[in-house]
């Protein structure tokens, strides 16, 4: 749905004639805006009695997939073709141990003239990514399930949540 009821609903990435683009921000006012964004790696009963309790033969896993998920979304504009880069106020990345997943929430925060949601998306993913990684020697059939936006604020559009 557009922002504005009159305009056409449209795809902002893509001009006219229907080539790729990066959005003009230029003309956007700078304001504070935020984003959290959530995921889960599904692991076998085996991983979350390591990650409870002496690990997984990698090491600490949910400390190094906080480093990661924290760098990922640092490096988004090199990862994702159309997003601005971005100087980001602050990025927290939370991972917990569920009954049979790891569950992770990234909140990113900026002074800027576009929104940090692909920032708080891509942390996540790698988070999650990085998960697999430490985990994928005891248990190769973990999966990546439900990332998505939570809720967003500022900008012309305001506020959103899930």
């Amino acid at each position: 749905m557009a922002d504005v009821p009159d305009e056409p609903v449209r795809l902002t990435h893509v001009d006219e004639s229907g080539a790729a683009r990066m959005v003009d921000v230029s003309g956007k006012a700078v304001t504070a805006r935020s984003a959290t964004a959530s995921g889960r790696v599904l692991v076998s009963p085996q991983v979350i009695d390591l990650l409870r309790g002496d690990g997984v033969p990698k090491g600490d896993t949910l400390a190094v997939a906080r480093l990661a998920g924290i760098m990922g979304a640092k490096q988004t504009p090199l990862l994702i073709p159309l997003c601005h880069p971005l100087m980001l106020s602050s990025v927290t990345v939370d991972l917990a141990v569920g009954d049979e997943s790891v569950d992770i929430v990234a909140q990113v925060s900026t002074t800027e003239r576009t929104g940090v949601e692909m920032e708080a998306l891509t942390a996540v993913s790698i988070a999650a990514l990085t998960v697999i990684d430490m985990v994928k020697a005891v248990d190769k059939g973990a999966v990546i399930t439900d990332v998505r936006v939570e809720t967003k604020t500022g900008g012309k559009s305001g506020d959103w949540s899930r």
